[in-house]
């Protein structure tokens, strides 16, 4: 759950700002905030991963700036490489949820190896990053079965490059984890997102 947890809040941030057009052609967020933050799991009840408890704070969460986490969750098997993991992205247009194509590695995505990801985040021999390494949760597979709890911890979330098709609106994110095709976990996050 540890690594769920982490990508749970990668998509979060990646999704949280306003974009504006440089030079070189990239964009970069700023002066944004993400309200309105919710979470649910979306598998089935037999799944072996879930999260229990997630609290981010404060509403709005204000990019750049710090951001204040509280979870909990646990698995009954470990997670171990491959472990797949299904991105399905949609932003609200008009009334109507209309998902976001897989652009660039973003939006609604199919990622063959969760723990590849992890380990381009958190490279092999790099001790996990604060506040994790202080509680001794893990940041790389594998993940053992058992419960994984963050207590109250403060993240900065600092400029974010990214590309031009996230804009402000209300979003839903679900990612399912997999491995030797069955589904381990679901998660589904809303938020929105506007400028200052």
């Amino acid at each position: 759950m540890g690594g769920f947890l982490k990508l749970v809040l990668t998509v979060s941030v990646v999704l949280a700002g306003v974009l504006t057009r440089t030079d070189c052609g990239s964009f970069r967020v700023f002066r944004a905030k993400v309200s309105g933050f919710s979470w649910k799991n979306c598998g089935q009840p037999d799944d072996p991963a879930v999260l229990k408890s997630l609290s981010l704070s404060p509403d709005p969460i204000h990019i750049p700036g710090t951001l204040t986490a509280i979870a909990s969750g646990s698995t009954s098997v470990q997670f171990t490489s491959p472990l797949s993991l299904n991105i399905t992205l949609k932003k609200e247009v008009a009334t109507i949820w209309v998902e976001i194509p897989c652009v660039e590695q973003m939006g609604s995505c199919h990622y063959p190896d969760a723990c590849d990801l992890l380990n381009q985040l958190i490279p092999p021999g790099q001790d996990c990053p604060e506040p994790l390494h202080t509680y001794g949760l893990p940041c790389r597979c594998p993940f053992k079965a058992g419960s994984y709890s963050l207590p109250k911890s403060d993240f900065y979330v600092p400029d974010l490059d990214l590309p031009y098709w996230l804009t402000n609106g209300n979003y839903r994110v679900q990612g399912v984890l997999g491995s030797g095709g069955k589904e381990l976990g679901c998660l589904q996050v809303s938020l929105a997102i506007e400028s200052s």
